[in-house]
């Protein structure tokens, strides 16, 4: 069962969601909050996989309560907005969120990026991945992001612990370097490889890119584990912008 924390000022919304998690049969609500110190506090008393997070809150905002939780929280964060701004999202990420997500998304939408986030992907929808992948083309590698300092992100494992998804719940990067990218010459790919990172740069999770090719999820987990080790890649996001970079997608 995926254990949730709902964080939203307006009730009305947090009932709503509520309702709409818990018919998925595998997720349970076990907390709410309406504020961002509020927020902190629960996500340490409930200890949830996912919290879903609004952003504008009154006492401290959902930005300010990601970057508080993630630090001292195993959970994964699904920033929840009516706002589609970029300073939103990108904050958002940076502060250490799972994923983004607008409030008009619908139901399956929601059920879903609670599921990819309990799992340990990260939530990127095609058209959030090409307002990431555009501001990282458009800036210096090592401008790109604009947050402060924060630790480095883990390489993708294949056996045992939490998958890691385009960014890991515990660890965002503050700034991008020339490694992490790993903007070199194009690099020698099988077929397979070829096709797994071009679906990888079309934001599919290792669940959905197993579905896509018939394979295994753990075969998945191993082709992306290569990709990542011969592109000088230090996560997903960074394949992605490698791919596009080189024409890969």
């Amino acid at each position: 069962m995926i254990r949730v924390l709902l964080v939203d000022d307006h009730a009305v919304m947090r009932a709503g969601f509520r309702m709409i998690l818990e018919s998925a049969g595998d997720i349970a609500v076990v907390g709410e909050a309406s504020t961002g110190v509020e927020a902190v506090a629960a996500a340490s008393d409930v200890r949830p996989d996912v919290i879903c997070m609004d952003v504008q809150m009154p006492d401290m905002d959902g930005l300010e309560a990601t970057r508080r939780i993630v630090g001292s929280v195993e959970a994964a964060v699904v920033v929840v907005t009516t706002f589609d701004r970029d300073d939103y999202l990108f904050d958002a990420l940076a502060a250490g969120a799972s994923g983004f997500l607008l409030k008009n998304a619908g139901p399956e939408e929601l059920i879903s990026a609670v599921r990819v986030a309990a799992a340990g992907d990260a939530l990127l929808a095609p058209e959030v991945t090409r307002r990431v992948i555009a501001r990282f083309a458009a800036a210096p590698i090592t401008e790109a992001w604009s947050a402060g300092p924060s630790p480095s992100l883990d390489r993708e494992s294949t056996a045992g612990g939490r998958e890691v998804g385009a960014f890991p719940a515990s660890r965002r990067p503050a700034v991008l370097s020339q490694e992490m990218v790993g903007d070199g010459p194009t690099v020698e790919l099988t077929e397979r490889e070829g096709e797994v990172l071009r679906l990888v740069a079309q934001a599919m999770s290792n669940a959905e890119i197993a579905q896509r090719l018939y394979i295994g999820e753990a075969t998945v987990k191993t082709h992306v584990s290569n990709l990542l080790q011969k592109l000088g890649a230090r996560d997903r996001v960074a394949a992605v912008v490698y791919a596009h970079r080189h024409g890969l997608a």
